[in-house]
């Protein structure tokens, strides 16, 4: 244990639970849609990590810190329990700030899962990537994840003209996406892959140009609902492990 990591772990935390505090009281007392409010937290909770690591760094190459940090943030969870919100106005106004009424009675259930199978999934990508010597591209998937995934919705509420549905796990209700949300994890692939090029040998560039736009859209679109992150970071990280083994 260091210092230093607590550190980063307690600054990280005091600044999601503003952001998740205060998108809550927008949706409470402005009527903004959760739809965007959420959204506004997916952001938040895939960037600022990356600003306080470099802020704030500690030895990452230490499983154990974080396997400890990953379950020290799944512990707020509980305080957003029915019985726990309920009892406390600061957790049931966060707890607004992602509680879809589309989602309803899985929202926390779906959230969590969904956390925890992220985290499954890149662990052992991230040890598959620095065995193909690839470990400089980590970033690809969570940024099309990020930027890409986050923007889908509120993009698609906002413009979506053309729908199609998908199912949720643990429910066999459907539930609306759009193919202009989905273009938003097109075009995000495609500049993030423009974006790392050096990274790769002149073919597998060309590879990876050409295969994972299309690959990760498909992925967004037909991953389960509120399912994305674990779906888009399992495939995205095959794929270019698959594309590593070209020479």
């Amino acid at each position: 244990m260091t210092t230093e990591f607590f550190l980063n772990l307690l600054v990280k935390t005091v600044i999601m639970f503003t952001v998740i505090y205060t998108t809550g009281l927008m949706v409470v007392h402005k009527d903004v849609k959760v739809n965007y409010t959420r959204k506004i937290n997916h952001f938040f909770v895939f960037f600022i990590p990356v600003f306080i690591d470099e802020i704030f760094p500690y030895n990452k190459e230490s499983f154990a810190l974080y396997v400890i940090g990953f379950i020290i943030t799944l512990f707020p969870f509980i305080f957003y329990m029915e019985k726990f919100r309920n009892r406390f106005t600061f957790f049931k106004i966060c707890f607004s700030s992602f509680d879809r009424p589309e989602d309803r009675p899985h929202t926390l259930l779906w959230l969590t899962t969904q956390m925890i199978a992220g985290f499954l999934v890149i662990i052992p990508m991230v040890v598959l990537l620095k065995s193909v010597g690839m470990i400089s591209l980590l970033l690809i998937p969570i940024l099309i994840t990020g930027i890409g995934d986050g923007l889908a919705e509120p993009v698609g509420i906002r413009f979506g003209k053309h729908k199609y549905e998908t199912y949720a796990l643990f429910s066999k209700k459907k539930y609306t996406r759009s193919f202009e949300g989905s273009a938003c994890v097109l075009i995000t692939s495609i500049i993030v892959i423009l974006l790392y090029k050096q990274f790769f040998t002149p073919t597998q560039f060309i590879i990876a140009l050409c295969s994972i736009p299309i690959i990760m859209t498909l992925t967004e679109a037909f991953s389960p609902h509120t399912w994305d992150t674990p779906t888009l970071f399992l495939v995205g990280y095959s794929s270019l492990i698959g594309i590593s083994y070209c020479p």
